[in-house]
This record gives structure tokens, sequence and C-alpha cells, in this order.
């Protein structure tokens, strides 16, 4: 009986060893992270902050980790079809860029895929994304920028620097989603409370901005506050930052790219920061943890960004408490 065994007990060894062999030549998975935005990919330079972060946790795209990008160019009803496009690939997690334009298509797309939100200034549990930020359930976890709630202050800094400011123009985007209750809820809210009347200027196309602009004009508004959301205000900013110069308008924005083509000041969240938190999350969903369980998180740095050349072409002068709480201050 022992003789007969030993035999038996050989192959065991040898198709133990054989299946420990095949499992180690089996190719390792490597996890492949959808990227969706509704801009494109020349002006999308923050994700990079993403790629670099996920770097300093291990992952390295292209070795252990890969990328597939998808880009609507501005065009909003691309975007489901991109969303599907991902989910196809079968790719483990997609981050959504953009808001609810963006991030609703991916969700209707999906209801499995992990969906990481990034750069979205709208609140996810009022856009009806998530259930609470403290416990997301279903999908869709990631950071909120509140963009909307930061509108009160903005226009609390262009009253603060330009006292004399009594009537705001507000330029917004009326196609994204939230900005049209904005301005007419929140903005309205705060300005009332600083003293202040807006007068709303919207835009669907590239053409409106050149009525918009001679509607200004006759209005005869004392500062200028933009919505940046979305790719046509973005695409055109450098445009309103020149109308504002020309007009001698103060203008805020919520966004720093605003101030570096000739706009008067922005205050908005880090959006670098932003995305340097999405590989905290894209490494705990790859390590096993579920959507549902993670918090959506609120920024914790701001900008606050004033251009000086500005203030002198249009005279005015910013008080020296303003430039000490700036975070920088073009010369």
């Amino acid at each position: 009986m022992k003789k007969a065994a030993v035999p038996s007990i050989l192959v065991a060894v040898v198709l133990l060893a054989l299946g420990v062999i095949a499992e180690a030549q089996q190719p390792t998975k490597v996890p492949r992270i959808g990227y969706l935005s509704l801009n494109d990919a020349a002006s999308d330079s923050a994700v990079s902050e993403a790629i670099r972060s996920l770097r300093e946790l291990g992952y390295i795209d292209g070795q252990n980790i890969t990328f597939e990008y998808r880009y609507a160019e501005g065009k909003r009803d691309r975007l489901p079809e991109l969303a599907a496009e991902l989910v196809r690939l079968k790719v483990d997690i997609i981050l959504a860029a953009g808001g609810a334009t963006v991030i609703q298509p991916a969700k209707n797309a999906t209801e499995t895929i992990p969906i990481v939100m990034v750069g979205t200034g709208t609140d996810p549990v009022e856009e009806g994304l998530v259930e609470s930020l403290a416990r997301p359930g279903g999908n869709i976890t990631g950071m909120t920028n509140i963009s909307r709630q930061l509108g009160g202050k903005r226009l609390e800094l262009l009253k603060e620097a330009v006292p004399k400011v009594a009537r705001v123009a507000v330029l917004y985007d009326r196609a994204i989603q939230g900005t049209t209750r904005e301005v007419k809820e929140d903005l309205t809210v705060a300005a009332r409370a600083l003293g202040l009347t807006i007068q709303p200027s919207e835009v669907g196309a590239a053409d409106d901005f050149e009525k918009v602009f001679a509607a200004m004009g006759k209005q005869r508004p004392d500062g200028l506050h933009v919505i940046t959301a979305g790719p046509l205000i973005r695409a055109n900013v450098k445009r309103i930052a020149g109308f504002a110069l020309k007009s001698r308008l103060p203008s805020m924005y919520g966004e720093k790219d605003a101030v570096n083509v000739g706009g008067l000041m922005s205050y908005a969240a880090d959006i670098a920061e932003s995305y340097r938190r999405v590989a905290y999350y894209v490494d705990r969903i790859l390590k096993g943890a579920k959507s549902a369980d993670l918090p959506v998180e609120q920024p914790t740095k701001f900008e606050f960004v004033i251009n000086l050349k500005t203030a002198k072409q249009i005279g005015v002068t910013i008080p020296q408490s303003m430039l000490y709480r700036a975070d920088k201050v073009i010369k």
C-alpha cells in the first residue's frame, strides 16, 4: 500500500507545481481608468495632477495602471456615447470631470462601475447624484468644489475691492446644469445682503457674446461676475476679460486662468488640489473599497488671485489688506 501511494503522491506534487507555475505565468490584470470630460485635451491640464499623485502611490500609467481618455470637446450631446464607450471597455473606474453635465451621462451608462467626481461645482446631493455627502450610496463619490456656495464670497470680495460697485452683471452659460438656479437664487440672495443688484447675462453660443456685451454697455453695470463653468465660457474667457478691461469693469471669476489673461480677481477652490485627491479615491477603490461608502469631500484649500496690472488699467486701487490675503498677485 505504501509503495502504491508513492507514485500518487509524486503525481499530486507535480500537478500542484504545474498549477503554481501556470498561475505565476498568468498576466496580472492592469486596472483601467476611464476619464470622461466635457473639455478638450489641450485645455485639461489639471488631470496631470491626478496622474502625478497616483504615481506617488505607486501607480504608473502604462505599467500597472492604464487610462482611457474621452473628451467631448465642448459637445454635450457626445457625452452619453463616450460614457457608453468606457462601459463597453469594462474600465474599473470612471473619473467624471465637469459637474452634473458629465456625471449624469456616466451615471446613466452604468450602475456598477465606480464613478469618481472631479472638478464639479454642483451640489451632488441637490442634483440627485448621491444620497448624502457622508454616505453617497450607489456608485458615485469623489470631490465637489461647491462653486455655487462660493458665489456669495466672490461678490463680497468684489464689493470689498471696489466699494462703489452697486450693479453687477453676471455672465453665465445657460446650458450648464444648475447655473440658472445659481444666478436666480444663490447669487440674488447674496447680492441683496451686500446691497448689490444682479443683472443676469446669459450665453448659449459663441455668437451670443457680442450681443451680451452690447447689452451690458447699455445697462452700464459697475462690476462683472463671470461663472466660469463649462467649455463655452472657458473658451471665451480671454475675450470676456478683454471686454471688461476695455469697459473698465472690475471683474470677478471662478477660475484663476481668467485672471492670468486680464481678469481682475478670482476666488475658487484649488482645482489642482482636488485632482490630487482623486488619487486617494482611485487607490481606495482599487484596493476593494466601495464608492457607496467613501464620503464625498469638499475642498479645504482655496485660491484668491488679484491682477494688479488690470487694477491699474481700469483705475481701481485694491486695498492693501486684500493684497496681503491674496494667494497670488500679478504685478
